[in-house]
Protein backbone atom coordinates (compact mmCIF):
# COMPACT_ATOMS: atom_id res chain seq x y z
CA UNK A 1 0.00 0.00 0.00
CA UNK A 2 1.79 3.45 -0.79
CA UNK A 3 -0.05 6.22 0.64
CA UNK A 4 -0.07 9.72 0.15
CA UNK A 5 -2.14 12.51 2.65
CA UNK A 6 -4.39 15.02 1.12
CA UNK A 7 -5.16 18.24 3.44
CA UNK A 8 -8.07 20.12 1.87
CA UNK A 9 -8.85 23.64 2.02
CA UNK A 10 -7.61 24.29 5.55
CA UNK A 11 -7.72 28.38 4.75
CA UNK A 12 -8.05 30.82 6.60
CA UNK A 13 -11.73 31.19 5.58
CA UNK A 14 -12.39 28.77 7.89
CA UNK A 15 -10.81 30.36 10.78
CA UNK A 16 -10.83 33.75 10.68
CA UNK A 17 -13.65 33.74 7.55
CA UNK A 18 -17.26 34.17 6.63
CA UNK A 19 -17.49 30.11 7.56
CA UNK A 20 -15.98 29.05 10.85
CA UNK A 21 -15.38 25.76 11.46
CA UNK A 22 -17.13 24.94 14.75
CA UNK A 23 -17.01 20.59 14.67
CA UNK A 24 -15.23 18.86 15.71
CA UNK A 25 -13.12 20.01 18.38
CA UNK A 26 -9.77 20.09 17.79
CA UNK A 27 -9.85 18.80 13.92
CA UNK A 28 -6.73 21.23 13.00
CA UNK A 29 -4.83 20.04 15.57
CA UNK A 30 -5.46 16.25 14.16
CA UNK A 31 -4.80 17.99 11.30
CA UNK A 32 -1.13 18.67 12.23
CA UNK A 33 -0.57 15.00 13.70
CA UNK A 34 -1.73 13.45 10.30
CA UNK A 35 0.90 15.49 8.67
CA UNK A 36 3.43 14.70 11.17
CA UNK A 37 3.02 10.94 11.21
CA UNK A 38 3.28 11.34 7.09
CA UNK A 39 6.07 13.43 6.97
CA UNK A 40 7.48 10.88 9.93
CA UNK A 41 7.12 7.82 7.28
CA UNK A 42 7.89 9.58 4.46
CA UNK A 43 4.54 9.37 3.16
CA UNK A 44 3.73 12.49 0.99
CA UNK A 45 1.59 15.12 1.66
CA UNK A 46 -0.14 17.06 -0.54
CA UNK A 47 -1.90 20.46 0.29
CA UNK A 48 -5.51 21.04 -1.79
CA UNK A 49 -6.76 25.06 -1.76
CA UNK A 50 -9.90 26.02 -2.78
CA UNK A 51 -11.01 29.27 -5.27
CA UNK A 52 -14.18 30.60 -5.69
CA UNK A 53 -14.71 30.45 -9.86
CA UNK A 54 -17.57 33.43 -9.54
CA UNK A 55 -16.49 36.76 -10.12
CA UNK A 56 -18.42 37.82 -7.29
CA UNK A 57 -17.81 35.27 -4.56
CA UNK A 58 -17.96 36.76 -0.70
CA UNK A 59 -15.52 33.36 0.30
CA UNK A 60 -12.32 31.80 -1.22
CA UNK A 61 -11.49 34.63 -3.06
CA UNK A 62 -8.18 34.10 -4.84
CA UNK A 63 -5.19 36.26 -2.79
CA UNK A 64 -7.26 37.20 -0.62
CA UNK A 65 -5.87 36.14 3.16
CA UNK A 66 -9.06 34.25 3.83
CA UNK A 67 -7.84 32.14 0.21
CA UNK A 68 -4.68 31.57 1.95
CA UNK A 69 -3.70 28.11 3.69
CA UNK A 70 -2.68 28.07 7.04
CA UNK A 71 0.99 29.84 7.81
CA UNK A 72 1.25 26.64 10.58
CA UNK A 73 0.42 24.12 8.01
CA UNK A 74 2.65 25.32 5.02
CA UNK A 75 5.46 25.59 7.44
CA UNK A 76 5.10 21.40 7.64
CA UNK A 77 6.97 19.25 4.82
CA UNK A 78 4.47 18.79 1.78
CA UNK A 79 5.44 18.24 -2.01
CA UNK A 80 2.50 19.78 -3.92
CA UNK A 81 -0.64 22.73 -3.27
CA UNK A 82 -3.23 21.31 -5.53
CA UNK A 83 -5.71 24.41 -6.66
CA UNK A 84 -8.99 24.12 -7.74
CA UNK A 85 -12.01 25.43 -7.82
CA UNK A 86 -14.84 22.70 -7.55
CA UNK A 87 -15.57 20.56 -4.33
CA UNK A 88 -13.82 17.52 -5.93
CA UNK A 89 -9.54 17.97 -5.07
CA UNK A 90 -9.77 15.66 -8.91
CA UNK A 91 -12.20 17.77 -11.12
CA UNK A 92 -9.78 20.32 -12.99
CA UNK A 93 -6.86 19.36 -11.14
CA UNK A 94 -3.27 17.46 -12.10
CA UNK A 95 -4.38 15.62 -9.09
CA UNK A 96 -4.94 11.91 -10.48
CA UNK A 97 -1.85 12.31 -13.04
CA UNK A 98 -0.13 13.15 -9.95
CA UNK A 99 -0.77 10.45 -7.88
CA UNK A 100 -0.76 7.81 -10.72
CA UNK A 101 3.03 8.65 -11.18
CA UNK A 102 3.74 8.69 -7.42
CA UNK A 103 2.51 4.70 -7.57
CA UNK A 104 -0.30 6.29 -5.18
CA UNK A 105 -2.95 3.34 -4.27
CA UNK A 106 -4.61 5.28 -1.24
CA UNK A 107 -5.22 8.61 -0.08
CA UNK A 108 -6.02 9.69 2.96
CA UNK A 109 -8.45 12.37 3.78
CA UNK A 110 -8.28 15.25 6.18
CA UNK A 111 -9.64 18.86 6.29
CA UNK A 112 -12.50 21.19 5.22
CA UNK A 113 -15.51 20.62 5.10
CA UNK A 114 -16.40 17.04 5.69
CA UNK A 115 -19.55 16.98 3.65
CA UNK A 116 -18.57 18.83 1.01
CA UNK A 117 -14.68 18.95 -0.45
CA UNK A 118 -14.02 15.86 1.66
CA UNK A 119 -16.75 13.88 0.87
CA UNK A 120 -16.70 14.61 -2.59
CA UNK A 121 -13.24 13.88 -3.04
CA UNK A 122 -13.49 10.58 -1.16
CA UNK A 123 -15.79 9.80 -3.72
CA UNK A 124 -13.86 10.63 -6.74
CA UNK A 125 -10.96 9.02 -5.65
CA UNK A 126 -13.11 5.56 -5.06
CA UNK A 127 -14.02 6.00 -8.58
CA UNK A 128 -11.19 5.89 -9.81
CA UNK A 129 -9.74 3.26 -8.12
CA UNK A 130 -7.70 4.49 -5.03
CA UNK A 131 -8.59 3.07 -1.95
CA UNK A 132 -9.61 6.06 0.77
CA UNK A 133 -9.09 6.19 4.23
CA UNK A 134 -11.10 8.74 6.07
CA UNK A 135 -9.64 10.48 9.04
CA UNK A 136 -12.80 11.22 11.39
CA UNK A 137 -11.49 14.07 13.77
CA UNK A 138 -9.01 15.86 11.13
CA UNK A 139 -11.98 16.58 8.90
CA UNK A 140 -14.71 19.44 9.85
CA UNK A 141 -17.99 21.30 9.18
CA UNK A 142 -20.05 23.62 11.03
CA UNK A 143 -23.75 24.13 11.17
CA UNK A 144 -25.80 24.41 7.99
CA UNK A 145 -28.90 26.32 7.25
CA UNK A 146 -30.90 26.78 4.06
CA UNK A 147 -34.00 26.82 1.49
CA UNK A 148 -34.04 22.92 2.24
CA UNK A 149 -33.40 23.00 5.90
CA UNK A 150 -31.05 22.54 8.75
CA UNK A 151 -28.53 20.52 10.21
CA UNK A 152 -26.52 20.91 13.37
CA UNK A 153 -22.48 20.47 12.63
CA UNK A 154 -22.26 17.00 14.43
CA UNK A 155 -25.25 15.46 12.46
CA UNK A 156 -23.81 16.28 9.42
CA UNK A 157 -20.23 15.25 10.13
CA UNK A 158 -21.81 12.35 11.87
CA UNK A 159 -23.63 11.56 8.59
CA UNK A 160 -20.96 11.77 6.38
CA UNK A 161 -18.67 9.33 7.95
CA UNK A 162 -21.61 7.07 7.86
CA UNK A 163 -22.15 7.04 4.61
CA UNK A 164 -18.35 7.15 3.99
CA UNK A 165 -18.41 3.78 6.05
CA UNK A 166 -20.95 2.45 4.08
CA UNK A 167 -19.27 1.83 0.39
CA UNK A 168 -16.29 4.77 -0.21
CA UNK A 169 -13.67 4.88 2.87
CA UNK A 170 -12.08 3.14 5.66
CA UNK A 171 -13.27 6.08 8.29
CA UNK A 172 -10.76 5.70 11.39
CA UNK A 173 -9.54 8.41 14.23
CA UNK A 174 -5.89 10.15 13.90
CA UNK A 175 -5.04 8.27 16.76
CA UNK A 176 -5.50 4.76 15.52
CA UNK A 177 -4.34 5.77 12.03
CA UNK A 178 -1.26 7.48 13.52
CA UNK A 179 -0.84 4.02 15.36
CA UNK A 180 -1.03 1.91 12.00
CA UNK A 181 1.33 3.61 10.62
CA UNK A 182 3.79 3.33 13.88
CA UNK A 183 2.85 -0.62 13.62
CA UNK A 184 4.43 -0.90 9.80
Amino acid sequence: MKRVLLVIDVQYEYFTGKMPVTYPEGSFENILKAVDAANRTQMGVILIRHEAPQKDAATFVKNSREWNILEELLKKEHLYIIDKKMPGSFTGTELEDLLKKMGIDTVVISGYMTQMCCDSTARQAVHLGFSVEFLSDATGTLDVSNYAGQITAKELHNAILVTQAMRFSKVISTADWIEGLNEK
